[in-house]
């Protein structure tokens, strides 16, 4: 479901891969029975033209089902977890000119990278909380 790298794409707007993350949460917070029910009637392939037609954008994310919502919040923070520094620290040294400039090329794009990755998973905290 989740694909070879086992990892959703969280974009500004919207989810990038919506189908993934869709289908995902929705596996997740059934019950064992509707599980069941869903595996048996092959609801794998048919899903309801509703869902087909929904887009994970950001303020789809703030509708979602509380379980769903709880399970993605989670997990976000989750991640947020796994990075060494948080976000104001991030910050912090890209407002810090003089410890910025001491970085190499490499370090100063990688920062970069990090401090988009975890504003956008602060964002998305924000729409589920």
């Amino acid at each position: 479901m989740v694909g070879e790298e086992g990892a959703f794409v969280l974009g500004w707007d919207e989810v990038l891969t919506e189908e993934e993350l869709s289908m995902t949460l929705k596996v997740l917070c059934m019950s064992e029975e509707e599980f069941k029910e869903y595996k048996e009637q092959a609801g794998w392939e048919d899903d309801s033209e509703e869902e087909e037609n929904s887009t994970l954008s950001n303020e789809a994310l703030s509708r979602l089902k509380v379980p769903c919502k709880k399970l993605l919040y989670d997990s976000v923070l989750l991640t947020l977890e796994s990075y060494r520094s948080d976000l104001k620290a991030e910050q912090e040294l890209l407002d810090n000119k003089e410890a910025f400039d001491k970085l190499s090329g490499r370090e100063q794009q990688a920062l970069h990278v990090r401090y988009g990755q975890k504003r956008i998973l602060h964002q998305v905290l924000e729409l589920l909380g």
